[in-house]
């Protein structure tokens, strides 16, 4: 099993993810990891329609994702993972999942939070959990599209904690 793809996106699976991100990393898979949408049918239902092309979709809780990582379901799979909040990836990297770099993409706006582009902002209590990722040699980077330069999510970190 390959994580081709990770990306936190408040929006989860959306025409970005469907024509752009997930075709240009090699998936057979989208993964979305979402515990209120993977509990409410008609949420579930919608978001499928999303599906890119030629690709499977799963739409599953966080546990569920663990489990089925952990028990090899997806050996076999090129899979490509959306998630709105970075602790499911630094569960899946804490479990011995391989994830080289996630994509911070656009997220909801927040009070004190720190903005990484003008479209990606980091919760204050989340800054921990992106060190962590980052200090378990997952490179994280935001951008929006697959065109855009890439800002490095550590180097914005380090910077804030130097003027802070």
């Amino acid at each position: 099993m390959a994580i081709v793809g990770a990306r936190i996106d408040n929006r989860l699976l959306h025409g970005i993810v469907a024509t752009s991100w997930a075709p240009d990393s090699g998936a057979t898979r989208v993964m979305v990891i979402d515990d209120n949408v993977a509990d409410d049918p008609q949420k579930k239902q919608a978001m499928k329609l999303g599906r890119p092309s030629g690709m499977a979709v799963s739409i599953i809780s966080k546990q569920t994702a663990l489990d089925n990582f952990k028990n090899h379901k997806y050996d076999r799979q090129k899979v490509f993972i959306i998630s709105q909040t970075p602790d499911v990836f630094l569960d899946l990297l804490n479990q011995g999942e391989d994830l080289n770099e996630l994509v911070l993409g656009g997220t909801l706006t927040f009070d004190n939070a720190i903005k990484v582009t003008k479209r990606a902002y980091i919760k204050p209590e989340q800054e921990k959990t992106y060190q962590a990722i980052i200090d378990k040699g997952c490179k994280v980077i935001s951008k929006y599209v697959p065109q855009d330069d890439s800002v490095d999510v550590a180097k914005v970190l380090r910077n804030k904690k130097a003027g802070a």
